[in-house]
């Protein structure tokens, strides 16, 4: 399988998952709100947990379902026009309590009370509300002012969450008794909490409208930080900021945990969602209107909650409360709530005062979870005044203080906008205390181990130990060792090493490589400046370069069909890397080549005055290598192997330029190859979205072997690999010119939402395209030039290797992803070049991806 990871959000959750969690009280009602005369059912009917923010709203039958933790025993009901009721319940027990509700005759002549019926549309006040906050949406926006200024302030805080008595009392936690901290037992999180991360930061930010612009300016900032040897603390303040971005409700979209939900204003949104009308507030100048919104369909990507909005002919947002339905087809999210408040500036338009965002992550609906709250505020507005055009030169994103000098206590105590809460307050004591504690430091080594593949022993780390043992057909039994220095052995020189051995060839492979850092920072830390110089002698087949894994990698040793056709290689590689804080890099290298051909594999040429096949043993190259890559905006997790991205909405663009020298250190071939890349994933709101990834190569020169040419990147595991054709053969194609699109298209349970008997399970549909077109010059075929080396034969004789004969290689796939949350299953089907020896027209594929 394909170990690619989104781990960091697990870190925290599996210091305490390896106990067994009892869990809080909890009780379940369900039941049915009607008119006590009429016995019509009253839909969206408000049902709350009396001084608690435990809350449910009816459905259009009038149905409703309340979840309630702890030990509470009344629910009241409230719908606008009806007298409000308060019942009784037993607490820890499922139960059903149908309620009807009275005409309040005082408010006879203020409301019309409608009972059941079809919702629609036209001519529905709530659809003509809402029309015109979107048609003023633009007006009412920080943005649509010449200059913007304003200072912000950004907290954000992850704690474990709904932790029982008898787990905090546990033997394991007996050190750690200072951690845990009581909150109100109705807030999300529950009563028992174990704060484990927070991060401030305090920034003024300018915005000029023509030409668009924005800058940022960090004040200050600071963060609880873990030991740099288990957890990549950039990495996971950026996975955190990802999952927890900036709520506008102005945007058509939302981002919530690297999903896109529709707001309740965008352009489209009567065609998604349901509004009622509930109330006026007269209390307040100007009027406000209470409008509710809930979604069509209940596990649609949808928000559903309530605004309220003014009266003033600028129908602008005074507040919001935006929550999801539980039966939301968002995987781990066991609550949400989003509080956005604004205020009123002088020209009568409101701006953003505070948004608060919390979240609760949990593996199931009962017991201990993760809970985390971004809160940002804003204040010292100052509207369409002159911004000097120096402020919005250089970065985006600039500090604006001095890294060596860290604010004081003092000074974070006057600059916050809001106090710390009583569960924050000790946090950074804590969790710089929390790393000296031994038994955590164990604990952080474990966890480090079963998902890096490392285990750490100070200024080295031995793994990665998913490749200790694997085997293929020409090695057989394959046993691995190796590892690498650490920081604590010195931050500007770095060794990685390993030694494999196969007991089926009887050989020994190995790898050594020696890192100088350029800017005294580790070589895996942003930005990096570094120069490598390694050798390699071991295995490979031909063409596969893998993203994210490693071929001797131990799942990937089992495949279908005949692959033994592989290379020994000797690989000895010079590298210079240099990256830049706007993500654009470069990479410049010299890699003198040395391969043989191993298993089934011959490197032969037709001598056509003897007509005599010649074996040849070994084939030299030398090559230069230039690389630029563009990532704007990237995002990524800082893993023990590799960068782990993050994705996002910018594209990344990849450039690659290698040639070939004859005649200098054994090279036989002059070329130039150049490929480019891009990839980009393209949000489509309620339509899920789609990752794109156009390529194309071209190889100039004449007379190149085959090995050199362009070997497309098949797959005979039974993974499914986004980078690969998942039913192409190894080394069944080759080109010196191609393009190719790779389209990967996520429904998100667009389609299955809608079936009744699928949207339980929370089921997502995919549906890939694979098309590759190329063709090798005859200049370069081995067809047409029988002194080049012929292309691969299996045992009967037959053609293992072909071009694309200008005939596009197409392969297609539909899948059901998130099954059990975790497991994505395709059939894949190949289109054409189905006369092929020992290729298959459908296959099954499986991977396992986490995922919100």
């Amino acid at each position: 399988m394909q170990t690619r990871y989104k781990l960091p959000i697990l870190v925290l959750w599996i210091i305490f998952m390896q106990a067994n969690l009892t869990f809080a009280q909890t009780t379940t009602i369900r039941g049915v709100i009607s008119d006590s005369a009429s016995k019509e059912t009253l839909p969206y009917a408000s049902v709350v947990v009396p001084g608690t923010s435990f809350g449910a709203l009816a459905d259009d039958d009038g149905k409703f379902t309340i979840q309630i933790q702890g030990n509470y025993n009344k629910i009241q009901v409230q719908y606008i026009g009806y007298n409000t009721i308060t019942r009784t319940f037993m607490p820890g027990r499922e139960q059903v309590i149908n309620l009807r509700l009275n005409v309040n005759t005082s408010l006879l002549k203020e409301v019309v009370v409608r009972g059941k019926g079809r919702y629609r549309n036209r001519n529905n006040p709530a659809v003509e509300l809402i029309q015109n906050v979107i048609d003023h949406k633009k007006e009412n926006q920080p943005e649509a002012n010449d200059f913007v200024e304003y200072e912000q302030y950004e907290k954000i805080s992850f704690a474990l969450s709904n932790l029982s008595n008898k787990f905090k009392d546990k033997r394991i936690f007996r050190n750690y008794q200072f951690l845990f901290q009581q909150q109100d037992s109705a807030s999300i999180g529950g009563k028992n909490i174990l704060p484990a991360y927070l991060e401030e930061k305090i920034s003024q930010v300018y915005y000029r409208k023509d030409p668009t612009k924005k800058k940022q300016v960090i004040l200050a900032d600071q963060r609880a930080e873990y030991d740099s040897r288990f957890i990549d603390n950039d990495g996971l303040s950026t996975y955190f900021n990802r999952l927890y971005e900036d709520i506008n409700i102005y945007d058509n979209n939302i981002s919530v945990v690297t999903n896109l939900l529709l707001s309740p204003i965008a352009n489209n949104s009567p065609t998604f969602y349901k509004f009622f009308i509930r109330d006026t507030v007269k209390t307040e100048q100007p009027w406000l209107v209470e409008l509710n919104f809930i979604p069509r369909n209940k596990t649609d990507l949808l928000f559903e909650g309530k605004m309220f909005i003014t009266l003033d002919g600028h129908y602008s947002v005074h507040c919001a409360y935006l929550t999801v339905n539980k039966d939301i087809n968002l995987n781990f999210m066991r609550d949400l709530e989003a509080k956005l408040e604004y205020e009123k500036s002088a020209d009568g338009r409101y701006r953003p005062m505070k948004k608060t965002l919390a979240m609760e992550f949990a593996l199931g609906e009962k017991g201990g979870g993760l809970y985390g709250q971004r809160m940002v505020t804003y204040k010292n507005y100052a509207i369409n005044q002159s911004i000097p055009d120096s402020i919005f030169k250089g970065p985006a994103e600039v500090i604006g203080y001095d890294l060596e000098v860290k604010p004081t206590s003092e000074y974070w105590q006057a600059a916050r906008h809001v106090p710390l809460e009583k569960t924050e307050i000790a946090i950074y004591k804590n969790v710089d205390t929390l790393q000296t504690i031994k038994s955590f430091q164990r604990t952080m080594d474990i966890i480090t181990l079963l998902f890096a593949g490392y285990k750490n022993f100070g200024a080295v780390e031995m793994g990665p130990v998913n490749t200790f043992y694997s085997f293929n057909p020409v090695e057989g039994l394959r046993l691995r060792f190796g590892g690498r220095t650490t920081p604590e052995f010195s931050k500007r020189v770095y060794f990685e090493s390993y030694a494999a051995y196969g007991f089926k060839d009887q050989k020994w492979k190995y790898f050594l490589s020696g890192t100088y850092s350029l800017n005294n920072k580790s070589v895996y830390h942003f930005p990096l400046h570094y120069l490598r110089v390694s050798y390699q002698r071991d295995t490979k087949i031909p063409g596969q370069e893998l993203q994210f894994v490693q071929e001797d990698n131990f799942l990937l040793s089992f495949k279908r069909g005949n692959n033994d056709r592989w290379l020994y290689n000797d690989i000895y590689k010079l590298e210079y890397v240099r990256e830049f804080r706007n993500k654009m890099s470069y990479k410049i290298g010299f890699t003198q080549w040395r391969q043989t051909p191993a298993g089934a594999l011959e490197y032969q040429y037709l001598d056509v005055e003897n007509d005599a096949l010649i074996n040849v043993p070994e084939l030299n190259n030398t090559e230069v290598n230039v690389e630029l890559r563009y990532a704007p905006k990237e995002q990524y997790y800082q893993g023990k192997l590799y960068r782990i991205p993050i994705p996002n909405k910018y594209p990344i663009f990849t450039m690659r330029y290698n040639t070939g020298i004859s005649g200098f250190l054994k090279g036989e071939y002059n070329y130039h190859n150049l490929t480019g890349n891009v990839n980009k994933r393209i949000f489509l709101s309620q339509f899920g979205y789609t990752d794109v990834t156009l390529e194309g190569g071209y190889i100039f020169g004449n007379q190149i072997p085959f090995p050199l040419l362009s070997i497309h990147r098949a797959n005979q595991t039974y993974a499914y690999q986004l980078g690969s054709y998942n039913l192409m053969n190894f080394l069944e194609f080759v080109s010196d010119h191609y393009a190719s699109l790779n389209v990967e298209y996520y429904f998100n349970g667009f389609i299955f939402n809608k079936i009744p008997l699928l949207k339980r399970l929370k089921l997502r549909e995919v549906f890939s395209f694979r098309g590759l077109v190329g063709d090798v010059r005859d200049e370069n075929n081995p067809v047409k030039n029988p002194s080049l080396y012929r292309f691969p034969t299996n045992e009967d004789g037959t053609l293992a290797t072909y071009t694309l004969r200008k005939e596009p290689y197409i392969e297609g796939s539909v899948g059901i992803a998130n099954i059990f949350k975790l497991l994505r299953v395709d059939l894949v089907k190949r289109l054409n070049y189905l006369d092929h020896p020992n290729v298959s027209e459908w296959g099954i594929r499986a991977r396992v991806k986490f995922d919100f």
